[in-house]
């Protein structure tokens, strides 16, 4: 249910991106609050396609250093399709506070770090970053043909997600969830097949196969399924529960040191002991300001002094953040 739900919101999320190409970039030399707003809310977007094109704008000198700040404390990457499949209600309230969170750490670190030396060694020269030419992604005159004389891709995915809405109608993916989640995953996957059904073999082959099932989705599904039968022999042997909650200090710092890791799937550990009841709000919510799925890579590749800075930047915020939420009691 969690890998189909991924599967099916990475589908929406690259034909929105394909459709809106451009339109989110054109702002982004204005005022610096705007600046930072827009950061947020590409951060906010799941997946790594917002975190991706700040790093590009940013190795063009077109953001500021705060904004890839916000970016990367916003953004959750792929592990965001998960969590809103897990916990929905609470995934919202953390991708909104992760936002509030994001473009106030990006004003402060505007305001009092200046990386001169960084900004110096920035190339400045395009880094690409999904630029695929425009995709007409509804034409008339292709869908019958994709109807009716489908490609093999085309097939295996629409009776994939035909898969998905059959199990949710009859209750085999859905569970006791909330009637106003089962009508909005039904809506949302018939939508998602009717985008299958009428974009071009140009979209379906890149944007969707090659990008979506062949790179995101083994390695989503391998994660979460390793995990879930980890934490579950864990629980047969050793009391998680109770070595947790006498230690929730060290977990909180064992969780912002893993958001080093420049890659989706360590901070789902995070997320599935939250979704267990194991560890508290603060603890997922440091994990996630630590962590930026792979969004980090290119920067990585651009500037490693960058890759650092903003890292050891979002760490310290996530342990401010994740503390105050302990002593709290959140």
């Amino acid at each position: 249910m969690i890998s189909g739900f991924v599967f099916i919101m990475m589908v929406m999320i690259e034909y929105i991106n394909v459709q809106s190409k451009g339109v989110w970039q054109k702002h982004l030399l204005a005022k610096k609050w705007k600046q930072l707003i827009i950061a947020g809310l590409l951060g906010a977007l799941p997946g790594c396609l917002g975190a991706f094109t700040i790093v590009a704008l940013f190795s063009h000198q077109l953001v500021s250093f705060g904004a890839v700040v916000t970016t990367m404390i916003a953004t959750s990457g792929d592990e965001a399709f998960v969590m809103f499949a897990m916990f929905p209600k609470q995934a919202a309230i953390l991708t909104a506070l992760l936002f509030v969170v994001g473009i106030l750490a990006g004003y402060l670190t505007d305001k009092f770090y200046h990386p001169k030396r960084i900004l110096d060694n920035i190339s400045g020269h395009n880094l690409i970053l999904h630029d695929e030419e425009y995709c007409k992604c509804f034409q008339k005159d292709i869908f019958w043909t994709n109807l009716f004389h489908p490609s093999l891709h085309r097939l295996s995915v629409a009776i994939s997600i035909l898969a998905l809405i059959i199990g949710l109608a009859t209750g085999v993916f859905s569970g006791n969830a909330e009637l106003w989640i089962k009508v909005t995953l039904m809506l949302t996957f018939v939508f998602a097949l009717f985008i299958v059904v009428t974009v071009p073999d140009h979209f379906l082959k890149q944007h969707i196969w090659d990008h979506i099932v062949k790179v995101h989705l083994p390695r989503i599904f391998l994660w979460v399924f390793g995990i879930l039968l980890l934490m579950h022999f864990l629980t047969l042997y050793i009391d998680v529960d109770d070595w947790v909650s006498n230690n929730m200090w060290v977990v909180l710092v064992i969780a912002v040191l893993v958001g080093f890791i420049p890659e989706s799937g360590p901070h789902l550990v995070f997320v599935t002991l939250f979704a267990a009841g194991t560890v508290p709000f603060s603890i997922l919510l440091a994990s996630s300001i630590s962590q930026d799925g792979h969004g980090m890579l290119p920067m990585l590749a651009e500037s490693k002094k960058s890759f650092f800075a903003v890292k050891i930047i979002n760490m310290i915020y996530a342990l401010l953040a994740g503390g105050l939420g302990l002593v709290l009691g959140i």
